[in-house]
């Protein structure tokens, strides 16, 4: 099994482990463990597929959805464990992202196409999938945290292009954009790293915390 391959079935695991965390928060049964783990697990890919007009990925390759409901099983006898299942949910998800920004840039190169469609379908493949999730299980959205999220996924995505680009080995390509992406998402919720935040004139952050624009966490 090449590293791709390995990135690939790692993203769907930890990106279901993050839906089924988020079922146990909301402390529901197995089957919306189930759901909410493969709505999460393949969600991105699923995104990807549709857009670049290829066969959807887990429809060609069930396995996908037994991943997702093996980290759905796990969770659902283990969440108890966890103290702070929304860090662990956070940390997850970076571990996902990184994983998913690889493998979505590879699948658009593999496919032929040029380097910018390679970095998009590497972050939408990326970022979807957490998204959809917190819409479904009525989480505060990963998108609207101050913390670097989406520049994570460009990070990995851009990195994994411009190494394919230079004729780097596939396995040392995979590696380090799942570090860069992982470095810059992690950093994100160790240190709070942000990028600059627009700011209407005249407002400042306890006004926008007040306004519900910023969270005050």
């Amino acid at each position: 099994m090449s590293t791709i391959q390995l990135l690939n079935y790692a993203g769907i695991f930890v990106f279901a482990a993050t839906g089924a965390l988020a079922a146990s928060r909301r402390q529901l049964d197995i089957i919306a463990f189930m759901f909410l783990a493969a709505a999460t697990g393949v969600g991105g890919g699923t995104l990807r597929d549709l857009i670049l007009d290829v066969p959807v990925f887990w429809v060609e390759d069930p396995r996908s959805l037994l991943v997702c409901a093996a980290a759905a099983l796990l969770i659902y006898f283990t969440a108890n464990l966890v103290e702070s299942r929304y860090r662990l949910l956070l940390w997850l998800d970076a571990m996902g992202l990184a994983a998913y920004s690889v493998m979505g840039s590879a699948k658009g190169l593999a496919l032929g196409f040029d380097s910018t469609i390679a970095i998009v379908t590497g972050i939408l493949t990326a970022t979807f999938g957490g998204i959809l999730r917190d819409i479904i299980a009525g989480e505060p959205s990963v998108l609207l945290r101050r913390e670097i999220y989406v520049t994570a996924a460009f990070a990995g995505s851009a990195t994994y292009t411009l190494l394919f680009r230079l004729d780097a080995a596939p396995a040392f390509a995979a590696l380090a954009a799942f570090a860069a992406a992982f470095v810059v998402r992690g950093g994100a919720l160790y240190f709070g790293w942000t990028l600059p935040n627009y700011h209407r004139p005249g407002r400042n952050d306890e006004e926008l915390k007040r306004d519900g624009v910023i969270r005050s966490d």
